[in-house]
C-alpha cells in the first residue's frame, strides 16, 4: 500500500512541476482527464497537504525581498536550454519543523543533472548559512557559468553578491513574486520533504542533519528520476552531458 501511494505522489509531483498553478481540484481533474481516475479530490488534496504544495503561492516565506536599489538582477533562465552540468546552479530556502521550532535548510543544485551538491541546515536565515553552503559547492565542484537564487535579502546581500562576483559567474534571480522561476529546486524539496522529512519523527538538529545526510546520498546516487530517462543525478553530472536532452526551461 505504501509503495502505491508512493508512486502515486511522484505522478502528483510530475504533474505539478508542468502545472504549478493548479490547486488539488484542478489537479485531481487534470489527472483525471490524463488516465489516473484514481485522482480523486480527496487523495489528491492529501497529497498536496503532505508535501506542501498548492497552487502559486508558497506555503511559507523563507525569504524577504531585498529592498536596497541595484540588489536585483535579471531573470537569465527564461527559454533558455540547459545543455550541460554546471551550466546553471540554484540554491534557495525551506523551512521544517522540529518541536523545538523552525530551522531552515539550503541547498546548490545542478539544474542539468539535479544533482545536490552540498546543503546548510541552521536555527536563523542569516546569510553566512548561504554563502557557506555555496562556497562548499564551488569548492567541490566549481563555478558555474550562471548561478539563480530568488531575490531574498540573504541572497541580494554585498557578501553573497560579491561571492559570486568575484568568481566571475552570471548572476540571475527569480522575479518577485514568480514562484514558477525556480521551479525546479522546489521540486527537489518537496522530494526531500515527502520521501524524508514526513516519514521520520525528527526531534533535534542532529537526528535531522543525520537523517538529511543519508537521505541525500541516496538522492544523489540510487534514486532514479523519469526526468534523466530513470538515471540517478550522479550518473548524468558524472557524464557531464548524458544524451537526454536538454532541459528546457521555458518560463512564461
Amino acid at each position: 500500500m505504501f509503495d502505491e501511494e508512493k508512486a502515486f505522489a511522484e505522478v502528483v509531483m510530475d504533474a505539478w512541476t508542468e502545472f504549478p498553478t493548479y490547486g488539488y481540484l484542478k489537479m485531481s481533474m487534470h489527472l483525471k482527464r490524463n488516465g489516473h481516475p484514481e485522482a480523486t479530490e480527496k487523495r489528491v488534496r492529501r497529497i498536496y497537504r503532505l508535501m506542501g504544495l498548492q497552487g502559486l503561492s508558497p506555503v511559507f516565506k523563507t525569504t524577504r525581498n531585498g529592498k536596497r536599489k541595484g540588489a536585483k538582477f535579471p531573470y537569465l533562465l527564461r527559454n533558455r536550454k540547459i545543455s550541460f552540468v554546471n551550466e546553471v546552479y540554484a540554491t534557495d530556502i525551506t523551512y521544517i519543523k522540529l518541536p523545538g521550532g523552525m530551522v531552515y535548510f539550503t541547498v546548490v543544485i545542478d539544474l542539468y543533472s539535479r544533482k545536490i551538491l552540498s546543503w546548510r541546515l541552521s536555527n536563523t536565515m542569516d546569510k553566512q548559512f548561504c554563502i557557506d553552503c555555496v562556497s562548499d559547492a564551488f569548492e567541490k565542484y566549481g563555478e558555474p557559468a550562471i548561478f539563480n537564487t530568488d531575490a531574498g535579502t540573504q541572497y541580494t546581500s554585498n557578501e553573497f553578491v560579491s561571492l559570486l562576483k568575484d568568481h566571475k559567474i552570471r548572476i540571475s534571480m527569480d522575479g518577485i513574486g514568480r514562484c514558477l522561476d525556480n521551479v525546479f529546486i522546489e521540486r527537489t524539496f518537496r522530494t526531500l520533504k515527502y520521501e524524508c522529512i514526513f516519514l521520520h519523527d525528527y526531534n533535534t538538529m542532529t537526528e535531522l542533519s543525520n537523517g538529511l545526510k543519508a537521505f541525500i546520498e541516496f538522492f544523489n546516487n540510487e534514486r532514479l528520476h523519469q526526468g534523466l530517462d530513470y538515471q540517478t543525478p550522479n550518473e548524468v553530472y558524472e557524464q557531464g552531458c548524458f544524451p537526454i536532452g536538454k532541459i528546457d526551461i521555458q518560463v512564461a
